[in-house]
């Protein structure tokens, strides 16, 4: 069986260090320690993390190279996230949430993850992103909680 491929937003790089995530961040963390899932993130996350708190970029760079896949933010990603605001899905201040989850749609991850309950882990909004997924010929994608994932294992 193949190692899931998720994709981490910037809000589980921060998990690390926030007291209400904390203790699930570690574990999915050590999960893919452990080898038990790839963490998947983008460009987008590199440069979300430039502002962040040291400690937070230096457990990002602390993980492991076999256990990470980079991706680009592409054109056909950014198109994609556009469509998702065209169609009121969020609204227009979520464009990098809209690109997170267009860059894990165009690259076919198992999950993405995230903190951010009100525009990614959101059922009703997670039903306007794959049905928009869906009448572009893309993936439905599945996006959880890293607590969804945790507690899976």
């Amino acid at each position: 069986m193949k190692t899931p491929r998720l994709y981490f937003d910037t809000s589980v790089f921060g998990g690390i260090y926030d007291i209400e995530f904390k203790q699930e961040t570690e574990q999915l963390f050590e999960m893919v320690k452990n080898g038990k899932l790839i963490c998947v993130y983008s460009d987008l996350c590199e440069y979300e993390l430039e502002n962040a708190p040291e400690k937070v970029k230096n457990h990002f760079l602390s993980l492991e190279k076999s256990q990470i896949e980079f991706v680009e933010i592409t054109e056909e990603i950014n198109q994609l996230a556009e469509e998702y605001i065209k169609e009121k899905v969020v609204g227009e201040t979520s464009i990098d949430d809209c690109r997170h989850i267009a860059c894990a749609t165009i690259n076919k991850v198992d999950y993405l993850i995230s903190w951010n309950f009100k525009h990614i882990v959101n059922v009703f909004r997670i039903r306007g992103y794959n049905a928009i997924n869906i009448k572009n010929g893309h993936i439905q994608l599945d996006i959880r909680s890293p607590k969804e994932i945790i507690s899976n294992e």
